[in-house]
């Protein structure tokens, strides 16, 4: 099949393309030669490229994509080393794109491929940005999604619809094709975190007062053809944070969400922590709202490191390394989170209040500053 097609390209000479079709990949070697060969056969004289945007997979797909391109010059592969997210690898692959449409989708072969040419009549005549549904129709998302999985989904789909103030079935689909000036005029705007981009697309573009024309194409959702599923608890957690974001017009990005959230839990650890100091280990109020501090420091490290900033999420060596950063940057507002609290203590004795008191101080000033020197970006 790629054969033929290959020497049909080949016979009428290159031409710029038409549609760049960016597919966002992390271990996805066993995949994306027969999904070349899918995409081939899809728009046999329509000129397009694929790139494939790899967050330095171990497996080596950016390796076999870029042997691809030496055959197939349609075919071209960013590596991306440092850098992980597939919010900002669709970002980074349509942002290279200089073809009219840009359409993202998949790499694992649950999207289908074949609805793409609707998908480019649809946005070359009247509308700004296509999505394929999983749910158009009444349609459920057949064998690419367990019942829970499709439920969560159903109500994420609730949420987005709120966020974007659209009406559309599939919000969190991650198949979709826009016009690439569209995309231009939000870009600035978006978020680089996350796994959720066509969201964060429209719902940019309403804050900006440019609403998009949105179509829908349905499609079956099919089962995974090799490898595994990159959905887990870090993808819904970092959703909510962007759909918080969102609400307030983007001012406030999705990671200071999710620090604070980390921060919520760091309250709990840090008021176990002063009951364990105070209570069994008989530490005065002072030494023990220190211990908690170090204590709550600590757990907020290790949780951010995991779901704020997962796309920079320090390993090994680093990992310590970033751990004594972190202690270094928040040491300024732990002092004073100790002072104020401890001054708070002693007029009124409210131990809890005073200890949370403390704790408020220091968050926005540790959001910052450990941005700059902790998660460098």
């Amino acid at each position: 099949m790629s054969v033929q097609v290959e020497s049909s390209q080949m016979a009428a000479g290159w031409s710029a393309p038409k549609l760049t079709i960016v597919v966002p990949t992390f271990n996805e070697r066993g995949n994306i030669e027969l999904l070349v060969e899918k995409l081939e056969a899809v728009f046999p004289t329509t000129p397009f490229e694929i790139i494939f945007v790899d967050d330095n997979s171990p497996d080596g797909t950016a390796e076999l994509a870029k042997d691809i391109g030496k055959k197939k010059p349609w075919v071209k592969c960013i590596k991306r080393i440092g850098r992980r997210g597939l919010s900002s690898a669709c970002v980074e692959g349509i942002s290279a794109s200089n073809a009219p449409f840009v359409a993202v989708m998949d790499a694992d072969h649950q999207h289908d491929e074949t609805v793409l040419p609707q998908m480019l009549a649809m946005v070359e005549a009247d509308k700004d940005l296509v999505l394929a549904s999983r749910f158009l129709d009444g349609r459920s998302a057949g064998d690419g999604l367990t019942k829970f999985r499709e439920t969560a989904s159903n109500v994420a789909n609730w949420i987005a619809n709120l966020v974007t103030g659209t009406k559309i079935t599939d919000p969190m689909t991650g198949f979709f094709m826009l016009k690439r000036e569209k995309f231009e005029q939000v870009a600035p705007k978006l978020s680089d975190e996350g796994f959720k981009i066509l969201l964060d697309i429209i719902a940019t573009a309403r804050n900006m007062g440019k609403p998009l024309q949105i179509g829908e194409v349905g499609f079956t959702f099919r089962a995974r053809h090799d490898g595994e599923s990159k959905m887990s608890p870090l993808i819904a957690v970092q959703f909510f944070g962007l759909a918080l974001s969102k609400m307030t017009g983007g001012y406030l990005p999705s990671s200071f969400f999710l620090f604070a959230a980390v921060g919520g839990i760091g309250v709990f650890v840090h008021l176990l922590a002063l009951t364990l100091a105070s209570g069994w280990l008989g530490f005065n109020f002072t030494n023990a709202q220190l211990f908690a501090t170090i204590v709550a420091m600590t757990s907020n490290f290790h949780h951010n490191n995991m779901f704020t900033y997962a796309d920079r999420q320090l390993r090994g060596l680093n990992y310590w390394k970033g751990l004594l950063s972190f202690y270094a940057v928040c040491a300024i507002p732990a002092i004073a989170n100790v002072s104020v609290a401890a001054f708070i203590f002693e007029q009124n004795s409210l131990f809890y209040l005073a200890a949370i008191a403390g704790i408020i101080i220091s968050i926005v000033f540790n959001y910052a500053m450990t941005r700059i020197f902790t998660w460098r970006a």
